[in-house]
């Protein structure tokens, strides 16, 4: 099975796409897709839009994985925007017909580390070790969405 994983936002997105096997994770590719806060939001969420859907050709996923949509009371600008970029990527998922799964972070977090508090440190020291990564990822946004994808895959074999 391929999965994609996307942890979005406005500025940088970032993406990693796995296969799994039955015993085996393999990475495939993982980046960024990087918008300029000095552009228009609707240019910016284009980009992240057309940049999905080429991610989505490219890679061909059984499944796109994103995290599920937390709002604190105190900042909701943060999730109006997030809430943004999460849309264009869930219409790209539609309209190329790919499967969508939501995770909240603590579940994601529990199924990497062990633990729903985890750190983002934790998070990216386990995901480095679990695809045997010898360059820590310049953005925690690319081994955000790297365990996006490790923990469904983790899920999916608890299923079978």
């Amino acid at each position: 099975m391929r999965i994609l994983g996307i942890d979005p936002a406005l500025t940088i997105t970032g993406y990693g796409v796995i296969d799994f096997g039955k015993k085996n994770l393999a990475l495939l590719e993982a980046g960024i897709i990087k918008t300029s806060a000095s552009h228009p939001v609707p240019e910016r969420l284009d980009k992240i839009y057309k940049a999905t859907e080429k991610l989505i050709f490219d890679t061909k996923p059984d499944v796109v994985v994103l995290e599920k949509l937390y709002a604190h009371y105190r900042h909701p600008t943060t999730a109006y925007i997030l809430g943004q970029a999460r849309g264009v990527i869930c219409l790209a998922c539609a309209r190329n017909k790919v499967a969508l799964a939501e995770y909240a972070a603590t579940r994601v977090k529990k199924a990497i580390v062990g633990n729903g508090l985890a750190s983002k440190l934790q998070v990216q020291r386990m995901i480095l070790g679990l695809l045997n990564l010898k360059i820590i990822p310049k953005y925690t946004d690319v081994t955000d969405a790297l365990a996006l994808a490790v923990a469904h895959s983790y899920i999916i074999r608890a299923k079978i």
